[in-house]
C-alpha cells in the first residue's frame, strides 16, 4: 500500500451567513479548478435538498460547470440518489455528460433520498422518480442505457425496443455506488461495480462493510479487481488554532442536524466562536471532532496516509469542511482552498 494516496474531493457547495448561492457556486467552481491544478483525482458534487447551508442540489448542473473550467480532473457525483430521479433521465444526463468531456465522468449512485419527506413529496408530485424498492434494477437499467449499444427493453405491449441515452456514443461514465450500510456493498460486489463507503458521514461499522464488498466481489468485464475509497472530513491550516476555528462552523452544523435542531446558513467562524452550544451538543462535536483530520498539513498528511493504509485503500476523498472568517470574500472560500493546497505539500 502506498504511503501517498490518492486525492479527491467531496464538495457540498456550502452556503454561509450574508452569502448568495450564486456567490456559493461561484465559490466551488474556484475549488474544482484549483484542484484541477494541484493534481487531485477526482472531483465530486452531492445531492441534498432545502438545506439552506448547502447548494448542492443538482449534481449534472454542477458537472457540467465543472468540465468546462477543467483540464484533466475526474468530475462526477456524490452521489445522485436515485429514488428521486428517472432512470432514463440520469442516464441521458450522464452519458451526455460523457460526451461533453470524455473519460472524465463519473456516476455516483445512492439509495437514500438527501431530502426530507416533504421535499421527497414534492419530487414524487411534480416530476417522473424511481421506485426505492427497484433500486438494483433501476441501476443495471442506466448500466445498459449508458452503453454505447444501448438496451433491449420490453414494453408493456410485449414488443421489445432498443433505447440509447444518447445516439453514437464511445463511451460510458465510470459507475460508482455509495452507501454507508452494507445493502450497496453488496449489490455493488454482485454487479462488479466500484463502491465508496460515506465515512464522513458516519464510520460505523466500515471495516464491516468493505470487507463484505471485497470477500462477495464477482469481477465484471469493466472492472475485474474490487475498487474502493474513503470518504473523510478534513480541515488543514498553517496552525492547529487556525484550524480549529475553521472546523467549528461544520462541527457545529452536524451537531444540530443530529439533535433534529432547526438549521440555518454556515457560521461564519466568528458567529460559531460567540455562541457555544449545550452540553449534548458538545459532546457530539467533541466525538466527530476525533474522527474529523484537522491540523496543520505534517500531521494531517501523515492521518491521510494512515487512514487509507488501515483499511486499504489507495485513495481518500476529503470533503474541505473549513470555515470562513466574517472579512473574507463572499464569492471565495479561503479556508477549503488553503485545506487543498496544504494537503498535497
Amino acid at each position: 500500500m502506498s504511503t501517498s494516496p490518492s486525492l479527491s474531493v467531496l464538495d457540498l457547495v456550502p452556503v454561509r451567513t450574508g452569502q448568495t448561492s450564486a456567490q456559493a457556486l461561484t465559490s466551488s467552481l474556484a475549488l474544482v479548478q484549483r484542484a484541477d491544478d494541484l493534481g487531485y483525482e477526482r472531483y465530486w458534487f452531492a445531492e441534498h435538498h432545502n438545506m439552506p447551508a448547502v447548494a448542492a442540489s443538482t449534481p449534472p448542473v454542477m458537472i457540467a460547470a465543472a468540465a468546462a473550467r477543467t483540464a484533466r480532473i475526474r468530475v462526477g457525483s456524490g452521489g445522485v440518489m436515485l429514488p428521486n430521479h428517472a432512470p432514463l433521465v440520469v442516464a441521458e444526463q450522464f452519458a451526455a455528460l460523457e460526451a461533453l468531456a470524455p473519460g472524465r465522468i463519473d456516476l455516483g449512485i445512492g439509495r437514500a433520498p438527501g431530502s426530507d419527506p416533504v421535499v421527497t413529496a414534492l419530487l414524487r408530485a411534480s416530476g417522473p422518480t424511481s421506485d426505492v424498492e427497484r433500486f438494483a434494477e433501476h441501476v443495471q437499467n442506466i448500466l445498459a442505457l449508458m452503453e454505447p449499444d444501448g438496451a433491449r427493453l420490453r414494453l408493456t405491449d410485449g414488443k421489445v425496443y432498443d433505447v440509447r441515452a444518447t445516439p453514437a456514443a464511445t463511451g460510458s461514465p465510470t459507475v460508482w455506488l455509495l452507501g454507508s450500510s452494507d445493502y450497496s456493498a453488496r449489490l455493488a460486489a454482485e454487479l462488479g461495480l466500484p463502491y465508496v463507503f460515506a465515512n464522513h458521514f458516519s464510520g460505523a461499522g466500515i471495516d464491516q462493510v468493505l470487507a463484505l464488498y471485497r470477500d462477495g466481489y464477482r469481477p465484471s468485464e469493466a472492472h475485474p479487481e474490487p475498487r474502493t475509497f474513503l470518504t473523510v472530513n478534513a480541515v488543514v491550516a498553517p496552525t492547529r488554532d487556525e484550524a480549529d476555528e475553521r472546523a467549528l462552523p461544520q462541527l457545529r452544523a452536524m451537531a444540530r442536524l443530529r439533535t433534529g435542531r432547526p438549521m440555518g446558513r454556515a457560521e461564519t467562524v466568528e458567529e460559531a466562536l460567540a455562541t457555544p452550544l449545550d452540553t449534548l451538543g458538545q459532546q457530539m462535536i467533541e466525538d466527530m471532532r476525533a474522527r474529523w483530520l484537522i491540523g496543520e498539513p505534517e500531521p494531517v498528511r501523515t492521518q491521510v496516509a494512515a487512514l487509507a493504509a488501515r483499511h486499504g485503500v489507495n485513495e481518500v476523498m476529503v470533503v474541505p469542511v473549513a470555515g470562513t472568517y466574517a472579512g473574507e470574500p463572499l464569492d471565495a472560500t479561503p479556508g477549503r482552498v488553503q485545506t487543498l493546497e496544504l494537503l498535497v505539500g
